[in-house]
């Protein structure tokens, strides 16, 4: 009782209060940098130590590998050991693959790592030939039609509200669909929405798999509740069963991904699913400065279900501020100008981060940091432990480990990086070469974050782990980033770039529905900042600034 009552201690009153809700259903509304990860793991914690939870009887779910790895990682921190935080993918892929053999029997189908070669094939059949940017938009209209829980039938009846895709005919694209499907039924292949659909379909016709799963798991906790989508949200629906005892987590005001089929209706709708449900909310800010929220809270302040920030930090030196360029060169330029002269003048690099619409803007982005030596990492590009030096280096350390080493950790890892010429004195030239010196060089600084006495055993546990759940250690490097992929990050300084009509809210949101989206996807890049945020957007006579710069009251001035 006594270490519950200390976790519960380390929270605010709002935390506390959520986290002493152990059973019945239990949404908390969570807004930007509220403590929503905090409270949902000392809240696991404190069922867990008080004796409510069984810990290998709850399930966590999280929408990213990276965000399951940070919940278990925090649970660890707070003692709690049996709970395995998961992805909705990652769970139901087992549960499948444990129930197959018995009750369809022989293996499991293959799961296919992308659509694109077989929705290549399908176009061919129809003779059709798309480009690589056309083929990911098919795909992700199939991806929408199957967590929409949509028969291609069905989905036909709704092609009209849909647009047109890839420029393709509706009678194409329903071609495109069902030959997709008939190409992985014959090779007894399935894709990652299948693995939803299966299981979801299993569990509702095999009463025994069924009840085996609602045994093992009886208390259910979802972070990002926003996002959840129809298949999602029928899939917990029947990992829960005829119980109450879950807990979901979100903010409307950060629902994002509805283009790709995720519902923030779940979420506001919760306490009419659940009657009994107990509602709570989180609006005291520990990120970003008054300054700062008083922005995102005059963005959202008219729309449903918005929560009202509350800063618990003190005002800073830099209020937020808007710039218009000409062009984008001209504004990439000016960036990088700015970022340069931060680390110049002793901001670390990875204190800051630029955040853009699209993959397209980074580009010029890219080449005026590159110019002016500032070393960058691409958020959403190649990861971290992906990286053919990262692989090398970490393999090395495995191997170290599998032999009796007097060595102190520091060293193994000073030798082996050294041996892939690493040095510590920084390149003098070279863009490419000061990133990969970043890149080796982080995992001497992560050897520094390791409690003292950490073996090399240990270490390498450790890199294993961190792997698994994508959780890059720290290096200092710029982060280029969509405001997709910024998403659960923060920064001491954010630039925004491309704040433009046609970047943001972008030229094809012109519904409502899809501006609404665009607000709350500036909402979130604004949210993203701790201490300072620049906004910038460009163009000449044909081009304005964003419509959200008035909602959210933000003066514009000019380059020139």
């Amino acid at each position: 009782m006594e270490q519950s009552e200390s976790v519960l201690a380390e929270l605010d009153e709002q935390q506390r209060a959520a986290a002493s809700a152990l059973r019945g259903p239990v949404a908390i509304l969570a807004g930007a940098g509220t403590g929503k990860t905090r409270t949902i793991t000392h809240r696991i914690a404190h069922g867990v130590h008080t004796g409510t939870y069984a810990p290998e009887r709850v399930m966590a779910v999280s929408f990213t590998k990276k965000a399951a790895g940070e919940l278990q990682q925090r649970l660890h921190h707070l003692g709690v050991q049996g709970v395995q935080p998961r992805t909705f993918h990652g769970a139901a892929l087992q549960q499948l693959g444990y129930f197959w053999g018995q009750t369809i029997g022989g293996e499991t189908p293959r799961i296919i790592n992308s659509k694109l070669q077989i929705l290549n094939q399908s176009l061919s059949m129809i003779n059709i030939t798309l480009d690589g940017q056309a083929l990911r938009d098919v795909a992700a209209e199939i991806e929408w039609r199957k967590v929409s829980m949509l028969t291609i039938d069905q989905y036909e009846k709704k092609l009209a509200e849909r647009g047109v895709v890839a420029g393709l005919e509706s009678t194409q694209l329903i071609d495109v669909h069902n030959l997709y499907e008939k190409i992985k039924q014959d090779r007894i292949q399935i894709d990652f929405e299948d693995v939803l659909l299966l299981l979801t379909g299993m569990l509702r016709e095999e009463p025994r798999v069924a009840d085996t799963v609602q045994e093992k798991y009886r208390f259910f906790t979802v972070d990002e509740y926003q996002d959840v989508s129809p298949l999602q949200h029928a899939l917990l629906k029947t990992w829960l069963g005829d119980r109450v005892d879950i807990c979901v987590v979100g903010d409307v005001s950060q629902t994002i991904y509805s283009f790709a089929g995720a519902s923030s209706e779940y979420l506001r709708g919760f306490t009419s699913e659940f009657v009994e449900a107990k509602e709570f909310r989180l609006e005291a800010n520990y990120r970003s400065t008054p300054e700062i929220l008083t922005l995102a809270n005059n963005l959202m302040k008219a729309q449903p279900g918005a929560l009202q920030l509350r800063a618990r930090s003190k005002g800073a030196e830099f209020s937020p501020s808007f710039e218009w360029f000409e062009s984008e060169k001209q504004e990439a330029e000016a960036i990088a100008n700015s970022v340069s002269n931060k680390i110049k003048k002793g901001t670390p690099a990875s204190h800051i981060a630029i955040l853009y619409r699209s993959h397209a803007q980074s580009l010029q982005l890219e080449e005026a940091l590159k110019n002016r030596g500032v070393s960058l990492r691409v958020q959403a590009g190649v990861r971290y432990f992906e990286r053919a030096d990262v692989k090398r280096a970490v393999m090395e350390i495995r191997a170290q480990a599998l032999t009796p080493d007097d060595r102190p950790v520091f060293q193994v890892v000073s030798d082996v990086i050294r041996g892939q010429g690493w040095s510590s004195k920084p390149p003098q030239s070279g863009t490419n070469e000061r990133e990969r010196w970043e890149v080796l060089g982080a995992l001497l600084h992560l050897v520094d974050e390791m409690p003292k006495k950490t073996t090399i055993g240990q270490f390498s546990d450790e890199l294993l782990r961190r792997s698994k759940t994508d959780h890059e250690p720290t290096f200092e490097a710029v982060t280029l980033s969509t405001i997709h992929s910024a998403k659960g990050l923060e920064w001491p300084i954010v630039w925004i770039a491309g704040a433009n009509e046609g970047g943001i809210p972008i030229s094809y949101a012109k519904t409502k529905k899809m501006i609404d989206e665009e607000r709350r996807l500036f909402y979130v890049a604004i949210t993203r900042a701790q201490l300072e945020l620049r906004i910038s957007g460009s163009g000449k006579s044909t081009k304005y600034p964003s419509r959200f710069l008035a909602e959210a009251q933000i003066p514009i001035f000019s380059s020139n």
